[in-house]
């Protein structure tokens, strides 16, 4: 799933105007690399100075990532995408990523706005705009890229310009992010983020299947128990699902399981075989055995491999 825009392809006019401006105001509030959260209800902002050797696993809440500078690598499962200053990346669901930055140098940084989707506020939208609803066999991926036009980055530019003047944000980020959220769902790919909002549809059920998932990872599995708990039947809810994620019900759990041991490794110091157990394991083999599969590597590998990397 490549894109033909890379740092030395020319955008157009326009678009290269709002794009100036927006990395302009992202670097009013980024000091150095990482994540940095915003005065802003639902705004994050993302710097990176270098490219990322390696791909960091994480789990993407339902969000618009929109680069203002430099490219990134995503992977779904065996699907790649990238997106960039021409291409933004919406997560429907959320959903196992392992990203990785393709281009940045401390010249001309990564630079990135997420912003959060409230599939609820996305609902209420649709309900009183009358956004036409999409035909139910739409449902796909929760992960796309799509072209971003000049309007939404105008819209974003707005958002970020609230930082600096906190006292209207409370009253205006609301109603931006609003407008935000309906360009989104007029995009050539919005009848995707409609599909997954509008309640009852399939594809919010799966929603749904995978908010539930989220909370009991750590618990033994049974398709039927699932199916029953969003109410579909088991068939539809494994071609559904896998639709949506790319991954059945148990590879997906099996990522959140794997995701989440490494993160207790990391920030809470626990062994291999307690991180194990803790996200559900019963046998320590089984889990050094797909954790490799994972991560490359085994726990106390690539445990280091991070710290050096660090």
């Amino acid at each position: 799933m490549s894109l033909p825009y890379s740092s030395n392809s020319p955008l157009p006019l326009e678009i290269e105007t709002r794009r100036t401006e927006l990395a302009d105001l992202v670097m009013r509030h980024v000091p150095g690399e990482g994540v940095h959260t915003t005065t802003i209800s639902k705004l994050d902002l993302i710097r990176g100075d270098q490219p990322t050797e390696h791909s960091t696993p994480a789990l993407y809440e339902p969000c618009l990532c929109l680069i203002a500078q430099g490219r990134k690598q995503a992977c779904l499962g065996e699907e790649i995408y990238f997106y960039d200053p021409l291409h933004y990346l919406i997560a429907s669901v959320s959903l196992p990523i392992s990203g990785r930055v393709i281009e940045a140098s401390p010249q001309e940084p990564y630079l990135c706005v997420r912003l959060s989707l409230d599939l609820a506020q996305i609902t209420e939208l649709i309900a009183e705009t009358g956004i036409p609803q999409p035909p139910r066999s739409q449902s796909s991926r929760g992960l796309f890229v799509e072209r971003v036009d000049s309007s939404l980055l105008d819209a974003m530019s707005r958002l970020l310009r609230l930082l600096e003047t906190p006292a209207d944000a409370p009253t205006l980020a609301p109603l931006i992010i609003r407008e935000i959220y309906y360009r989104l769902l007029r995009s050539p790919q919005g009848a995707r983020l409609q599909e997954i909002a509008i309640v009852d549809s399939q594809a919010h059920r799966i929603a749904r299947a995978i908010e539930w998932l989220n909370q009991h990872y750590h618990k033994p599995l049974r398709i039927d128990d699932l199916a029953q708990v969003v109410n579909l039947s088991s068939s539809t809810l494994h071609h559904r699902f896998k639709s949506v994620t790319a991954m059945s019900p148990l590879q997906y759990q099996k990522q959140l399981r794997l995701q989440e041991a490494r993160r207790l490794m990391i920030t809470e110091g626990l062994d291999a075989s307690a991180a194990g157990y803790r996200v559900g394991y019963e046998s320590a083999s089984q889990f050094s055995r797909e954790y490799s599969r994972q991560f490359g590597a085994p726990p106390l590998r690539d445990l280091a491999r991070l710290r050096t990397s660090a």
